[in-house]
């Protein structure tokens, strides 16, 4: 369904064909099909999605834009591995994004809107039982997507989703780290919390607090992946903890 935030040029974007296609690699790198540093052939991708090779190549500029694809001169486009110091940096902008959802959320949600997160929790904390990862990552995905669009702020979420679109590069494997899921919903239910209580600061700081537990979780999961041999756990430069401002004396 088009949120009822998107631009006309956005509605535009959606209609056309290498807007499709774009969607399609999206979804495909959110769902782990197309992993990092994979070849992304042009030419595979207009056969098995049926199109001409036009819209894809206009879908794979536009994801190179984005930051997820790289050129390689004579070899083509791969899908981008982030560096460790990449990471830390979205884990960084990604907490400060979510306080300000946050902050910005608690004073105007309404009941109908807490009744809808929570059976959204309902459905992903059941997924994540049923289907494991595969079952729980989308839903993550659109939970978290509605507490920023539920803001009211089109930048904001524009901005948001620019940099969750990078993060799927790293942030599926970080659910698949042994009690990832239950450290993940309990976070979410101190958000859901603090939101209907109206308290801004309480909202923001777990907002905050939950993506700071994701970092620390991805960081946790690159630490024990075999196929990620690069990767140095010393880096951990993310969302540093908030700190309150002093007391003054009096």
């Amino acid at each position: 369904m088009t949120s009822p935030l998107a631009s006309p040029l956005e509605l535009l974007r959606s209609l056309t064909l290498s807007g499709l296609v774009q969607d399609e690699i999206l979804r495909r790198i959110k769902s782990g099909e197309i992993a990092a540093g994979a070849r992304l052939n042009e030419l595979e991708l207009s056969q098995h999605l049926q199109v001409s090779r036009a819209p894809v190549r206009e879908a794979l500029r536009a994801l190179q834009e984005a930051g997820l694809v790289r050129l390689e001169k004579n070899r083509g486009m791969f899908l981008r591995e982030l560096s460790d110091t990449e990471v830390a940096e979205l884990y960084a902008l990604r907490a400060t994004l979510d306080e300000m959802t946050g902050r910005l959320l608690a004073p105007r949600i309404g009941a109908a809107e807490i009744l809808e997160l929570k059976q959204t929790l309902a459905a992903l904390e059941s997924a994540s039982v049923r289907d494991g990862v595969n079952g729980y990552f989308p839903l993550n995905i659109a939970f978290h997507d509605r507490l920023v669009e539920l803001t009211g702020n089109a930048t904001l979420l524009e901005m948001y989703r620019q940099v969750v679109n990078r993060m799927h590069l790293v942030r599926r494997q970080s659910f698949a780290t042994a009690g990832s899921s239950a450290a993940s919903h309990a976070e979410h239910r101190q958000i859901l919390e603090a939101l209907q209580t109206g308290d801004a600061e309480a909202a923001g700081a777990a907002m905050r607090a939950h993506v700071e537990g994701g970092y620390a979780r991805n960081i946790l999961a690159r630490a024990h992946d075999p196929a990620d041999p690069d990767h140095d756990p010393t880096i951990v430069a993310g969302p540093a903890p908030r700190r309150r401002p002093a007391a003054r004396k009096s």
